[in-house]
């Protein structure tokens, strides 16, 4: 990230002197992956459990890679947030998929419920605690309206936190199932994700984009389960999957971003194009002026 933006004040000091400089240098953005899949049930139940166990660890290194987020190297664990209710019928506890996809409880991630969600989040960010916020399903692992609330009320300080290069990543939200969710405001803790929508589907026929190649993913690791939401605008988010009817699986990005989307600082290799193309637009100029 620093060498591309590097790379781009330098194209603009040569375009347009230093002026414009600003641009490049903003704040270093983190990391949101947000899916329609539930792999925390799937990595321990259902049919396909190694795609989905592939699911979580790469979104959740995308996440937490300390090349980007800043907070990794102080606060290395992630914060997963999940009720602790009886489990209904066609759920399962989350965490457990968590566990399975081959992070430890207590060393890689903390759990909490809605009774121990804000003095958690109070604690995004800051050494010894966490660098990253993963929420479970609430169809399919165990996320409640309760959690679900405080996550929403918190929405401004979790897209500070992001903002300031911390990392997210959520599954399916549907209320759907035994309804989990029933006063709805799924994935309202990014407000431009309004657009969810519930769409129960079993895997067959999805597919990867360039982009989801390029995190790691293929189409083997998107099917053969179910899948609960689909995104039906993307706020300036990259698309990671689709269904075989074309609709938005999964959705990514590392950009700056506030209430109504994506706003700058765009992925590293972007960043580089720009300001290679910038830099030759700036050589062309001076070339013509001599």
């Amino acid at each position: 990230m620093k060498r591309a933006r590097n790379i781009c004040l330098a194209a603009l000091k040569v375009l347009f002197g230093t002026t414009l400089a600003v641009v490049c240098s903003t704040s270093q953005a983190g990391a949101i992956f947000l899916t329609g899949h539930d792999p925390d049930f799937h990595a321990t139940l259902g049919g396909n459990t190694t795609g989905a166990r592939a699911i979580n660890t790469t979104a959740i290194s995308y996440i937490m890679d300390s090349s980007y987020n800043p907070f990794v190297a102080s606060a290395p664990k992630f914060l997963f947030v999940e009720s602790n209710i009886s489990v209904p019928g066609g759920h399962t506890v989350g965490m457990n998929g968590i566990v399975a996809s081959g992070y430890l409880q207590g060393t890689a991630f903390d759990q909490v419920n809605a009774s121990s969600l804000n003095a958690a989040l109070n604690l995004l960010g800051q050494a010894g605690g966490y660098s990253a916020i993963v929420i479970a399903s609430d169809f399919g692992g165990i996320l409640t309206q309760a959690e679900l609330d405080i996550l929403n009320a918190r929405s401004a300080d979790i897209i500070s936190f992001l903002n300031a290069g911390g990392g997210l990543y959520a599954m399916a939200e549907s209320n759907n199932g035994t309804h989990l969710t029933p006063n709805g405001g799924q994935f309202g803790f990014l407000p431009f994700i309004v657009t969810s929508t519930a769409f129960d589907q079993s895997e067959v026929g999805n597919t990867v984009t360039a982009f989801g190649a390029s995190l790691g993913l293929t189409n083997a690791d998107v099917n053969g389960n179910a899948s609960h939401n689909i995104f039906t605008a993307t706020g300036g988010m990259n698309i990671v999957d689709l269904d075989s009817a074309g609709h938005i699986l999964s959705l990514a990005t590392r950009s700056l971003i506030d209430t109504g989307g994506v706003v700058g600082v765009p992925e590293p290799g972007t960043l580089a194009l720009l300001g290679l193309g910038l830099a030759g637009l700036g050589l062309s100029r001076r070339r013509k002026a001599a």
